[in-house]
């Protein structure tokens, strides 16, 4: 055994990733805050969103048949225009020989400007009763509806049966139906008709206290004399003797503008209008029908309550600009306004988003499963051409090699790798760089090789600097033209050194991938660890390797020609990611990469999820950086260009974008079980978890793995996966708003022994 001198103990200027290091600490706290901002965001869109449509405390209950005790005999035989002026419930009739037209449901995009249209072209005003929802998806309709000379009122948020609300609800689905029309229109409404109401006689005693609550409060409550029941499609003339009053009475007439297939609507609404006009009726808005009853009863009718709504700023009077027949608007002011249009924007991004993001879940979950579909397809074909009885790489290769132990406060796991080590089929020299350790991990790596006999070890000290550095050190130092690299916490079999190098025998390989294995899988996270390793990484690289653009080359186990890491210039300090950097260097330097699947090694897992969250940030962002170096492959020529054009999108498509996008399908399933569909939701994603398992089963056969941590699968799905998923996030932020990191350094147990302890 030979050592080199040891380095003078004199203080050192911060390396390069020491220096901004602290920056990066620094920046790391207010990015995973960014992170979780984003997820907030994403649930907070998908909630408005399903709020909405009322997928989101959707109420469909509706209520008949209930006792009318409770309801005055003046309220349920009287006119279709309730209001409490003074505390006292009074009703007003539309006066004989007109139609206050009235529409529910709406704003629709496709029946309403129909409907507007149609209106226009008769010079007539009517009301419409809208709904909240509605409004805040599509403003420029209630603005045009109201800029025409159309007076509008109140149908809730969500056309829900308020008689079942609390009183919360109640004034939440007034109140934010008064910021949609505030954001629309620039105004609230006095108005308003309660989903699925009638004649004032079907008023019972669940509704009458919360018309008597929403009198209290200003508002004006419509009913109808005469329903067109045109949402039950029976026909153009059905809907027009339907509407039309008997004998010349006056009456509030409802039709629909929305809430289904309306195009008998449109249809009868001109013959009604042609109609009625040869009758010799007029036409008018609620609050045109009320003054003209207070005419006719010479002041004397209940009329509306003036100002606004309890709680409507700016409603101390009609609105400025208005005609009499939209006497229930009020100008919105103040915080309504603004609050209101923060609403409509709210929705806009929300309308926007959603649509979005569902397509993006489709192209994922396509993506996923072409990926599946891809892997099992070429990890068969890999297996079956690397394992066929005739195949070789060519002669033996028998010539020594280096091994290259890149250490860091290992003394732990150190004694272990040299044991493994010494007992390799293949003849090797050990060089262990110590990149300035301080818990004695060279003293240990010496008096182990001592203890073992080994002659072949190699310990070289130097001042901490980064593990590209000492893997540099270790490839300057080496004596022979092949050169193996592994982690500080691994082991090899004895056989791996062997099976690792015969690759080489085709001089065209200029480095090869062995095959990294979980020791510590004993535990729920070595256990996640372990089916990731086997089936993420492992049959990935069967298919990289068919496909002749293989990524990775792990840090654990990885074989390379001298001559080949000096002519890429070796190991990086650029990225974050050296085995990934210098891989593809090799692919661009027109070096054939390969996998050997039997080349095992042993490596320690972190223990922690605090552990393994700094180890994957690390990846994933180092991954990044590494495809951002090489970005001119894109469009180089030769084996630069072939990997830029086949391995760079492969590798965005599957480790970066899929995998960033990947939440969608999780967060619309739990979104669905929850509000839509949960029988359906389960069976899709149980669907989904069987592809997986297939899948994983599979790369456990081919490498002869038990299947009992299969078991783990669903618990793994459930929050490992979620995990990986938010450290790519949180990557990405990284990568956009830069920032770096050093060398991390992971506690170990040194629990990974002898593979033959590994617990397979």
């Amino acid at each position: 055994m030979t050592t080199t001198t040891p380095s003078r103990r004199r203080r050192r200027a911060p390396t390069r990733i020491e220096r901004v290091a602290g920056k990066a600490a620094a920046l790391q706290k207010p990015r995973v805050v960014l992170a979780g901002l984003l997820l907030l965001a994403l649930t907070s869109v998908m909630l408005l969103d399903g709020y909405l449509r009322a997928e989101v405390g959707g109420d469909q209950r509706v209520r008949t048949g209930a006792a009318s005790g409770k309801v005055p005999d003046k309220v349920l035989d009287g006119g279709p225009i309730l209001t409490f002026r003074g505390g006292q419930a009074t009703t007003v009739s539309v006066p004989d020989k007109t139609i206050a037209l009235t529409f529910d449901d709406g704003p629709n995009p496709t029946w309403t400007p129909q409907v507007l249209a149609i209106l226009k072209k008769y010079d007539i005003p009517a009301t419409f009763f809208v709904v909240g929802s509605m409004v805040s998806r599509y403003p420029s309709i209630v603005a045009d509806m109201v800029d025409a000379g159309n007076e509008v009122g109140i149908h809730t948020f969500t056309h829900v049966d308020l008689s079942y609300q609390s009183d919360t609800r109640v004034n939440r689905e007034m109140q934010q139906t008064q910021l949609a029309l505030a954001g629309a229109a620039g105004i609230t409404t006095t108005l308003f008709r309660a989903p699925y109401s009638s004649e004032t006689d079907a008023i019972d005693n669940y509704s009458w206290p919360v018309y008597k609550k929403l009198g209290e409060d200003g508002y004006t409550s419509v009913f109808v004399d005469t329903d067109s029941d045109d949402w039950k499609r029976p026909g153009v003339s059905k809907i027009v003797k339907w509407a039309t009053p008997d004998d010349g009475e006056g009456a509030s007439v409802l039709f629909h503008d929305a809430g289904g297939e309306r195009s008998q609507t449109i249809k009868a609404l001109p013959k009604y209008i042609e109609k009625m006009r040869a009758k010799g009726y007029t036409f008018t808005t609620i609050s045109g029908a009320v003054q003209r009853q207070e005419a006719a009863d010479g002041g004397q009718a209940g009329g509306q309550a003036q100002g606004g709504p309890n709680g409507q700023p700016g409603g101390a009077g009609a609105a400025a600009g208005t005609s009499n027949l939209q006497a229930a608007h009020r100008t919105a002011t103040g915080a309504t306004l603004y609050e209101g249009k923060a609403l409509i924007g709210a929705v806009a991004v929300a309308e926007w988003t959603v649509p979005v993001l569902s397509v993006g879940l489709l192209v994922v979950g396509v993506a996923v499963m072409g990926r599946f579909g891809l892997m099992l397809l070429l990890a068969r074909r890999h297996y079956r051409q690397r394992n066929r009885r005739r195949f070789s790489w060519g002669p033996p290769v028998r010539q020594p090699v280096s091994v290259i132990v890149p250490a860091y406060n290992e003394k732990e796991c150190i004694a272990n790798t040299l044991k493994s080590l010494a007992q390799s089929t293949h003849p090797i020299e050990i060089i262990v760089v110590d990149d300035g350790s301080t818990d004695g991990t060279s003293e240990i790596a010496r008096a182990a090789a001592r203890e073992l006999g080994m002659t072949n070890v190699r310990v070289i000290r130097q001042e901490n600097a980064g593990k590209p550095a000492a893997l540099n050190n270790g490839v300057r130092s080496a004596g022979h033209d092949i050169v193996v690299m592994m982690d500080g916490d691994t082991v090899f079999e004895p056989d791996t050194v062997r099976q690792l190098v015969q690759p080489f025998a085709d001089p065209g390989v200029g480095a090869v991938a062995g095959n990294a294995k979980v020791g510590n899988r004993n535990t729920v996270i070595g256990a996640w660890q372990h089916i990731e390793y086997v089936m993420g990484f492992n049959l990935d690289r069967r298919m990289y390797d068919l496909l002749r653009c293989m990524p990775t080359i792990p840090g654990a186990i990885g074989a390379f020609r001298r001559e080949a890491v000096l002519e890429v210039g070796g190991m990086s300090e650029d990225t974050l990611a050296e085995d990934t950097d210098i891989t593809i260097a090799m692919h661009r330097a027109g070096w054939r990469v390969v996998y050997q699947e039997h080349a095992r090694a042993w490596t320690e897992a972190p223990g922690s999820l605090k552990q393994l969250w700094s180890q994957r940030y690390r990846w994933s962002y180092g991954t990044m950086q590494a495809l951002w170096k090489h970005r001119r492959s894109l469009t180089d020529k030769g084996p630069s260009g072939r990997f830029g054009r086949v391995g760079m999108p492969l590798v965005v498509i599957f480790q970066i974008v899929t995998p960033v996008f990947a939440p969608l399908i999780d967060v619309f399933t739990v979104y669905s079980m929850i509000f839509v569909d949960f029988r359906a939701a389960l069976l899709a994603w149980l669907a989904v978890l069987a592809v997986q398992l297939l899948c994983a089963a599979y790369a456990f056969r081919l490498d002869r793995e038990k299947y009992r941590y299969l078991l783990m699968m669903p618990l793994q799905q459930l929050a490992y996966r979620q995990m990986m998923y938010l450290v790519l996030i949180h990557s990405c932020i990284t990568a956009m708003t830069g920032g770096r990191l050093r060398w991390q350094k992971l506690k170990r147990t040194g629990e990974v022994g002898t593979p033959a302890g590994a617990g397979r």
